[in-house]
């Protein structure tokens, strides 16, 4: 396995050893408890010094399965799971920071992020320092300062902003920090952070690891001994991934290289069309020349990703108007899925916040994130082709 290529460790890493009664494919293991008729056994199971499974809310084989897959897709040498998201990120920080420790991150995290960095932590006399995206001057000045964690999303949700996750980790090292990285947007198939210098990577698994928007899940990968400790608070606080979502993401991560790859190129390609349209007033792609960090992601991604967002003249009025007139396009709170998907941050990444809030955070309230699928790409232009058309007639009315 440690050879074989991207997609072959996709389809087959983490599933030979939950195989049972001859099956190909991983079982859901329902199961709640494990039983053991040896006393001695129960105990070495429970103690962790044999492998082998006493109780849901721990472990699970089904889940466990997708654990390892994720795990040597992101080249990590340990990963656990969560039943969503923001559970990997929450218990991470959880985990991670006491009070009168100190965090520096980014302004414009996921709002859920934004929301345990500006609400959550301090009442917890956790002191938390957040930098404009991109100023990797300001990130490493704060950090020299020092910090517990350097907790960094790349590319952002949803302004898709790039921050160098390798100069980052380097300044993040130099003061003992637990380097943490965000990587769902890019997904391993196009950013590896642990390779670029990072302690973990956060996935919230329900976008494009799953892939297919009918499973919640979240994994964190990484140093064994900080994915253990991590384990551990969330074993006790119970944010366990359930053993059928586990299931559904396993299979959808058969197919991550494949899905991922074309909504790379249909992301690259709606970006360059919605350049043509006057009633966009910016287009935010890091795989986009013109992108201020297109240089830096260029470097460190394999791939830009199929996460783009823009701007439209008029703000939420133009929002209202446009959206529904999108035929093929899901107008829902998700990404990653193998069907398009849009939105406004007012009503997706950022419904959390305030519009102040969301202005600090430099996201405008005509902003609007498009999550491309692996529909034919001349038929998603042809249909934002038509829905801006429609408005440029509704308007003349």
């Amino acid at each position: 396995m440690k050879d074989a290529k991207f997609s072959t460790k996709s389809i087959w890493a983490g599933e030979k050893e939950q195989l049972a009664f001859g099956a190909t494919q991983v079982p859901v293991v329902h199961s709640v408890s494990f039983g053991y008729d040896d006393m001695d056994e129960w105990y070495e199971v429970a103690v962790g010094n044999k492998p082998g499974h006493i109780y849901g809310r721990n472990t699970n084989p089904t889940v466990q399965a997708f654990e390892e897959k994720i795990r040597i897709l992101e080249n990590a040498e340990a990963a656990t799971s969560f039943s969503t998201g923001m559970a990997a990120i929450s218990n991470t920080l959880g985990t991670l920071l006491f009070p009168g420790d100190r965090v520096v991150s980014i302004k414009d995290t996921y709002g859920g992020t934004n929301k345990i960095f500006t609400e959550f932590l301090p009442k917890q006399q956790v002191e938390v320092v957040l930098c404009e995206t991109g100023d990797h001057e300001a990130l490493e000045a704060e950090v020299a300062k020092g910090c517990k964690v350097l907790y960094l999303e790349s590319p952002t949700n949803p302004t898709v902003k790039i921050t160098d996750i390798k100069r980052m980790a380097a300044a993040g090292k130099a003061v003992g920090a637990t380097v943490v990285v965000d990587n769902t947007f890019a997904t391993p198939v196009n950013q590896n952070p642990l390779d670029l210098g990072a302690d973990l990577v956060v996935h919230s698994a329900t976008k494009f690891l799953g892939g297919h928007a009918d499973a919640l899940g979240g994994a964190v990968c990484g140093r064994k001994s900080l994915v253990e400790a991590i384990y551990h608070y969330r074993e006790i606080n119970g944010a366990t991934l359930d053993p059928m979502a586990a299931y559904l993401l396993l299979r959808g991560m058969k197919t991550l290289k494949l899905r991922v790859e074309q909504q790379n190129k249909n992301a690259a390609a709606i970006a360059e069309h919605l350049k043509t349209f006057d009633l966009v007033e910016g287009v935010f792609y890091p795989g986009l020349p013109s992108h201020p960090n297109h240089q830096i992601a260029k470097q460190q991604m394999n791939g830009y990703g199929g996460m783009l967002s823009f701007a439209v003249k008029g703000g939420v009025a133009t929002v209202r108007d446009l959206l529904p007139k999108l035929q093929f396009a899901n107008r829902a709170a998700n990404l990653g899925s193998v069907e398009t998907v849009v939105g406004p941050s007012r009503t997706t990444s950022h419904v959390e916040c305030t519009p102040a809030e969301r202005a600090a955070m430099g996201i405008p309230e005509g902003l609007i994130r498009y999550s491309a699928g692996i529909e034919d790409i001349e038929d998603l232009k042809n249909d934002l082709s038509q829905a801006f058309q429609s408005l440029h007639t509704y308007v003349k009315k």
